[in-house]
C-alpha cells in the first residue's frame, strides 16, 4: 500500500462539503471565520472543527487580530493531490490504451 500521510490529510480535508466550500471561498481571498461560517447552518464551535482540520492538514493558515480570526488559503496541498491524480490518470490511460489495442486485434 502507498503510505502518504500528506495525501491522506489532503483527501480527508476534501471529503467534507463544508470544508470544500471553505476552500472554494478562500480561493477568492482571505476571510474571517465568521464570514466563512455565515452560509453554514451549524453552530460556530462545530464549524471551528472544520477550520482546525483544514489548518492541521495544511490547506489553510489562520491568524488572529484582536477578536477576528482570518483564514488564508495555502495552495501547497494542490501539487500533492495533483501529482497523485496525474499518476492515476496515466495508469488508467495506459490500461484503456491496452484494452483498445486488444479489442482492435480481436476485431481484425
Amino acid at each position: 500500500m502507498d503510505n502518504h500521510p500528506a495525501l491522506d490529510d489532503a483527501f480527508l480535508a476534501l471529503a467534507d462539503s463544508t470544508r470544500r466550500s471553505v476552500l472554494t471561498r478562500l480561493a477568492r481571498g482571505p476571510a474571517s471565520v465568521s464570514e466563512l461560517a455565515a452560509p453554514s447552518s451549524m453552530a460556530l464551535p462545530s464549524f471551528m472543527k472544520h477550520i482546525r482540520l483544514l489548518e492541521r492538514s495544511g490547506w489553510i493558515r489562520t491568524h488572529k487580530s484582536g477578536r477576528t480570526r482570518t483564514c488564508v488559503f495555502e495552495p501547497s496541498k494542490l501539487p500533492v493531490v495533483d501529482d497523485w491524480l496525474a499518476q492515476q490518470r496515466a495508469l488508467w490511460e495506459a490500461r484503456t490504451d491496452r484494452l483498445e489495442r486488444f479489442i482492435d486485434l480481436e476485431t481484425e
